[in-house]
């Protein structure tokens, strides 16, 4: 299917693997100008190299704001103003009981998963805004609107992103800007492998039984009894970023395999 988005830019922020890099590939193939965003600069390298170098990379900690600042300056310099905004950067975070998580623990968490993404669109938007087409995609999570006991950082966090979705939604669409949500469910990526590292290790079972247990006792809802693959998250981003996508804006779109119980 022709996006309709053949030489647009976009920058894609925590995109040196999973979601983000596989997002990388579906715009590359649609003929965007693409520029990775990650923390390492040497780990984004190989990841360029995976994608046959024909995308920017630079690297920015979403957390630091003279960071923010410098990699806008840096996708100026290099492709121009990008009209397709991305934030696919997050972490699990502090886990455990509500009251066992420090005032640390939250912060760091909302740092990542909310103010990253507070930040980036800040950084962008005045210069998207006069080219009067734009699509900003924020990664949000099932645990928005499916709080688990054991992440509620996490779960505020992405909550915190959905109310900016439609906030932003709201602000700059008559602009030509859509702004939207993609959340995914137990995706197979770098994240959820620590997770089930951290699982295997608690319970003395393999990874793979680590990932049935979870599965069956942590989530039952998702009917397809697998995690996830980003591809099939980046599928869903990809569409947002379109002009199939031309009338969907301040929408939360769940890649979760039914995850998510309630309508």
């Amino acid at each position: 299917m022709d996006l309709g988005i053949k030489g647009r830019v976009a920058l894609i922020t925590g995109a040196d693997s999973g979601i983000g890099f596989s997002t990388a590939e579906h715009l590359l193939a649609e003929g965007v100008t693409v520029v990775i965003s990650d923390l390492d600069q040497a780990e984004l390298d190989k990841s360029a190299a995976k994608l046959n170098g024909k995308v920017h990379a630079f690297a920015a900690d979403l957390t630091k704001p003279a960071d923010v600042a410098a990699l806008r300056t840096k996708v100026l310099d290099a492709v121009g103003v990008p009209q397709i905004l991305i934030n696919a950067a997050g972490i699990t975070g502090a886990t455990g009981f509500f009251h066992e998580i420090d005032d640390a623990g939250w912060m760091k968490t909302l740092e990542v998963d909310l103010m990253s993404a507070v930040r980036l669109v800040r950084a962008f938007i005045n210069d998207m805004r006069p080219t009067g087409w734009g699509r900003i995609v924020l990664t949000a999570s099932e645990d928005a609107v499916q709080p688990y006991v054991d992440e509620l950082p996490y779960c505020a966090a992405k909550a915190g992103v959905l109310s900016l979705v439609k906030g932003l939604s709201k602000t700059y669409a008559k602009e030509g800007i859509l702004v939207n949500a993609c959340s995914p469910a137990y995706i197979h990526t770098p994240m959820t492998d620590a997770m089930m590292e951290k699982r295997a290790k608690e319970k003395g079972v393999s990874f793979e039984e680590a990932i049935k247990s979870f599965l069956d006792e942590e989530r039952p809802f998702m009917e397809l009894k697998r995690r996830g693959k980003p591809e099939e998250v980046a599928a869903v981003i990809a569409f947002l970023c379109s002009e199939r996508a031309s009338f969907v804006n301040g929408s939360n779109y769940r890649v979760d395999s039914g995850s998510v119980a309630t309508i």
